[in-house]
């Protein structure tokens, strides 16, 4: 779905006679359809940029990036891709346009033209997959913080995309509301197999993702599943990343000599393998 070849960005310079800064630099990868990715980096190592570039609101310097095999930088094609692929932002706050929550849902259909019967179809279905029904007739802003990114969310559903890209979506939320976002977009990506694309820098919500990518200074430095990333915990605190708390817990237990075996992501995966471990 996404393909991305030699991609790189740089922003302009600010003064004349200033070199311009580079922010991506070499990007290769592929995304394929119903694939859930985690990007991971400190601030300032490009995600948020790279996120910015699926959805066309950048486009390469360099290299070229296809979305649906449709190159960004053809004006003829950002229609098409903004249709195809959603994002959802941190502040909830900044994405709400309506005082009734199901009008707010309904802005993306409405300014895609799409008839008002369906439009009145695809609120309901999208409230309804964020778990939202309930809300239709609310003030959003009365809302939660967790409760303001799932009608975002079903904003984004609404418009029937194929793929989400969410940027820090949980940033500004509490542990209830990062569950409730990150809860309702695995289940997404489960049930309706759409790709799903994660800026996160929290570690145990990258474990959530099928696949992890880490990036440093604009490139991508390491590629893989959660289990092969999070198995590197020296590389990754190298690069100023950690991994999730479990995952450092059990790998100072193996330090000391404990007998757990493999790469623990998950609090179920620990005790299991700790009472196996006393058995023995």
């Amino acid at each position: 779905m996404i393909k991305c070849q030699g991609m790189t960005f740089e922003y302009a310079a600010y003064s004349e006679g200033e070199a311009p800064a580079p922010v991506l630099q070499g990007i290769d990868l592929s995304i394929e359809a119903g694939d859930f990715v985690a990007i991971i980096g400190h601030n300032g190592s490009g995600k948020s940029t790279l996120a910015r570039h699926f959805n066309a609101l950048l486009t390469p310097t360099e290299g070229t990036l296809w979305i649906n095999g449709k190159d960004t930088k053809d004006a003829a094609n950002l229609w098409d891709i903004r249709r195809s692929v959603g994002m959802l932002f941190q502040n909830p706050d900044n994405q709400i346009v309506a005082s009734i929550v199901e009008e707010d849902v309904a802005f993306g259909p409405e300014n895609l033209g799409v008839p008002s019967g369906e439009i009145r179809q695809r609120v309901d279905d999208a409230l309804a997959a964020v778990g939202m029904s309930e809300y239709a007739a609310s003030s959003p802003h009365h809302l939660s913080g967790g409760q303001k990114q799932r009608i975002g969310i079903a904003g984004v559903l609404a418009m029937s995309p194929g793929c989400i890209v969410l940027d820090e979506p949980t940033a500004m939320l509490d542990p209830s509301g990062r569950r409730e976002v990150l809860d309702t977009v695995t289940r997404l990506n489960r049930e309706t197999g759409m790709t799903v694309i994660l800026i996160t820098h929290f570690m145990e919500e990258a474990a959530q993702a099928n696949r992890i990518i880490v990036m440093e200074a604009g490139k991508v430095v390491m590629d893989g599943t959660p289990r092969e990333i999070f198995s590197k915990v020296d590389a990754m605190q190298q690069l100023g990343l950690g991994v999730p708390q479990i995952t450092a817990l059990a790998h100072e237990l193996t330090l000391q000599g404990l007998p757990i075996s493999g790469t623990i992501l998950t609090v179920d995966e620990f005790l299991q393998d700790f009472i196996k471990g006393l058995a023995i």
